[in-house]
């Protein structure tokens, strides 16, 4: 997984290039956490990928979930830049699993959901 961080506009952006593996998430915490550490929070994260790839095994999930339960406090929005169901899912049923607003644009619109994130 990329994981590009914008200190700024304070967004983080992760982008998927093949099934998330728990080396994945502890790489995406080894670049996120120091700023969240230093700055208090994220504007935002974005998820940007064409296609959702799934996860490598039940242990990236799990430790996608563990990522989820340490920085959705930290992080005051969360958009979805995907074709994917995944993205339209997650604006759906976000809310009810993390204090983030959870927002979904189309794969071709990540300058949109970069503006949706500092508004």
């Amino acid at each position: 997984m990329k994981v590009l961080l914008e200190s700024d506009p304070k967004i983080a952006i992760l982008e998927p290039t093949e099934s998330l593996s728990k080396d994945d998430f502890l790489y995406a915490k080894s670049i996120i956490d120091p700023f969240i550490e230093k700055e208090g929070k994220l504007n935002g994260i974005i998820i940007y990928t064409k296609d959702f790839p799934g996860w490598e095994s039940f242990s990236g999930f799990v430790t996608h979930m563990e990522f989820i339960k340490e920085h959705h406090k930290h992080i005051k929005k969360l958009a979805f830049v995907t074709d994917s169901f995944v993205g339209e899912m997650a604006e759906r049923i976000g809310s009810h699993f993390v204090s983030a607003e959870v927002k979904n644009f189309d794969y071709d619109a990540l300058d949109k959901a970069k503006e949706w994130i500092v508004s």
